[in-house]
């Protein structure tokens, strides 16, 4: 991998990286509002029209557990697919994963958890049964040539057991690469993660022959950590970070969990490092401003703030 961009103190970045932008589908979970179809399709295209290549899209979820992701199926309807756009969703088990199928979804992501109060909060199962629960599904979206991103949540702490031991990092990321992921992202779900800590982790998997171009990381900014966070990953060849536009998101079975990494704080980081990502920064700034009237709330990105005049 080629490492051509060397910041202040002489260790070399990835010249690029790719934004997951996670928006769409992470954003309105967390809101109290629920945005019309034609708004969310709207709010996909415009980050394309930005520059992204991955809109994580929605959530095939039963409409009881996320009732603002119950129209998944007419948003996908609704939005235009541009040719070499990635419009991954989520699905949380079989089901979800038909409904995907049958709208021609090329790209999926299931959601697990690395500890167990969260996976039987999330998921109501433990950590093995989701694993089982995922694994035909993973089988079944790889036999129909289907990308597969798997998530793990509360990787770097949770509310309920504080510290997430490195090696259970390992242990869960190594059995979800075995079930058929092509990529994991590494979730800091609450916001605790630190850079030390994304160091330990990110280094454990790393050694333990985990691809570095396979890994992703999903930052909150709970703490104000998420750009210290995403430097230190990048130091470690990351070369796939989520982040939201707007810094929207949360996550509705973690009350501590506050709004995500936001695309523009992430952008104005990457452009002053000097790394390319292809995604027009004034273009995020107004389709922040465009959503936050829709929501009825300024954006939490000081990005959006300072450059929105």
């Amino acid at each position: 991998m080629d490492f051509g961009v060397t910041p202040f103190d002489g260790v070399p970045l990835p010249p690029r990286v790719t934004i997951c932008e996670v928006g769409p589908r992470d954003g309105p979970q967390n809101e109290s509002a629920v945005l019309p179809v034609a708004v969310k399709a709207e709010f996909v295209e415009r980050l394309v029209d930005a520059g992204h290549t991955v809109v994580e899209t929605t959530s095939f979820v039963h409409p009881k557990w996320v009732p603002q992701l119950a129209d998944a199926d007419d948003l996908i309807r609704a939005i235009t697919i541009a040719p070499g756009i990635r419009y991954p969703v989520l699905v949380p088990n079989m089901a979800g994963l038909e409904r995907a199928l049958d709208l021609g979804v090329r790209d999926i992501a299931v959601f697990g958890s690395v500890t167990e109060t969260f996976s039987r909060r999330n998921l109501n199962r433990s950590v093995d049964e989701s694993l089982e629960m995922f694994a035909p599904v993973v089988a079944r979206a790889r036999e129909a040539g289907i990308r597969v991103r798997g998530y793990l949540s509360m990787c770097f702490g949770d509310p309920w057991k504080r510290e997430v031991p490195v090696r259970r990092v390992l242990d869960v990321a190594t059995r979800m690469r075995a079930l058929g992921c092509t990529e994991l992202s590494i979730g800091g779900t609450i916001g605790v993660a630190t850079p030390g800590r994304v160091e330990a982790v990110l280094a454990t998997l790393i050694t333990a022959a985990i691809p570095v171009d396979s890994i992703a990381v999903h930052f909150h900014d709970t703490y104000g950590e998420a750009l210290a966070n995403t430097l230190t990953a990048l130091r470690k060849g990351i070369v796939i970070i989520d982040a939201s536009a707007g810094g929207l998101g949360g996550c509705p079975y973690a009350g501590s969990a506050t709004g995500n990494l936001a695309t523009e704080d992430l952008l104005w980081q990457l452009y002053g490092l000097g790394i390319e990502t292809g995604v027009d920064l004034q273009k995020m700034v107004d389709t922040s401003v465009w959503l936050a009237g829709h929501l009825g709330r300024p954006s939490p990105s000081r990005t959006v703030t300072a450059l929105a005049g």
